[in-house]
């Protein structure tokens, strides 16, 4: 599994890793060395080849940035060095800079390479490994810049893994009873949902946090392990707050009755596959506005509500008081749970297995 970078390139390749695995397959994780796949590969007990992977982002001059480049070649001898030895069935990709040195070392070896792409539009790490990929499979159905005789619809590929609430709010350090709010912006956080939620949650729920009917609010906030001892600071007095820098996700998922997030693909099929309702802020900067788009089509289908960035800090109160309340929670749920992606990473194993040597 070729990938990293990103809580949203990872997860999927450990949902495939997991359902491969189930099927008598090896599998392991080939990312950057240091990366953020490291650490989930540790935590989920997966094998892990570390390679060095140089970023694709431009500098200012509008050209790639030498170093990067330079780093990008070692990562791609390093890959070759270790796929030529160990001479896996496929390598898979799921996109991101940190995928690349396995995905194009695999192609350069004459390995089998299949790609998985979460997007509607083609990735540019994607695009440059699949010219020569022998299949794409695909969350929606189109992708621009993707060949249709290529692509394979296979939806999202998520971790099939729920708890019961009990024991998801109990590993999480929460409270029986209380409406669950999960803020996560991401698998790094997010500076505007950091720099806005708590203070709107503040304004609208109050040092108590209760709804304007009386239930009580908990809320477990994934600030990103760097910005944790910002938001600490600023929530120090309202005991139902509780800041983490990292948290387990599906336990989250699995305790959350509404969620503030992003609206990246992989965020999204989360909450649908757990049947939480959800208030999107799309990140702006998103290729293409792609996030936009991505929360639209949730909002459409009455799972969730949009409150773009730049009106964050007067719509998201307003926006949150709607979603908690019962009815509308229980439609959304149903509305999510309508969109789930049950079932995807058997439908990518299946593909991936048809390409195996």
């Amino acid at each position: 599994m070729a990938t990293g970078g990103t809580g949203g390139h990872i997860y999927p390749a450990v949902a495939t890793a997991r359902e491969l695995m189930a099927r008598g397959h090896e599998a392991l994780i080939l990312g950057q060395r240091g990366g953020m796949e490291e650490r989930v590969a540790r935590e989920q007990g997966l094998g892990f080849q570390g390679v060095e992977a140089g970023k694709l982002a431009r500098s200012g001059q509008g050209r790639p940035d030498p170093r990067e480049l330079l780093r990008a070649a070692r990562g791609l001898r390093e890959a070759r060095s270790f796929l030529r030895e160990k001479r896996p069935g496929a390598v898979v990709g799921f996109g991101g800079f940190a995928s690349l040195p396995g995905v194009l070392g695999a192609q350069s070896l004459g390995l089998p390479t299949v790609l998985h792409e979460q997007n509607a539009r083609l990735g540019l790490t994607q695009r440059l490994a699949a010219g020569r990929a022998r299949a794409v499979g695909t969350a929606y159905p189109r992708v621009i810049g993707l060949p249709g005789r290529k692509a394979t619809l296979v939806g999202m590929p998520v971790r099939e893994e729920r708890l019961p609430r009990s024991e998801a709010l109990a590993r999480l350090g929460l409270q029986e009873g209380p409406l669950t709010i999960l803020v996560m912006g991401g698998s790094q956080g997010s500076l505007a949902l950091n720099g806005a939620v708590p203070d709107t949650l503040r304004h609208v729920l109050g040092v108590e946090g209760l709804l304007p009917e009386g239930g009580a609010v908990q809320v477990i906030h994934s600030t990103g392990p760097r910005w944790l001892s910002d938001v600490v600071p600023r929530v120090r007095d309202l005991p139902w707050y509780q800041p983490v820098g990292f948290v387990d996700a599906v336990a989250a998922w699995s305790a959350a009755d509404l969620a503030i997030t992003r609206a990246g693909t992989g965020t999204l099929a989360e909450a649908a596959f757990h049947g939480v309702p959800l208030v999107m802020v799309p990140l702006p900067e998103s290729a293409e506005n792609h996030q936009l788009h991505n929360a639209l089509s949730v909002q459409e289908a009455g799972a969730g509500r949009v409150v773009e960035q730049a009106r964050l800090e007067e719509a998201l109160g307003g926006a949150v008081l709607e979603c908690a309340s019962p009815d509308k929670r229980a439609a959304m749920r149903e509305a999510a749970l309508a969109r789930s992606p049950a079932g995807a990473a058997g439908r990518f194993a299946d593909l991936v297995e048809r390409f195996l040597h």
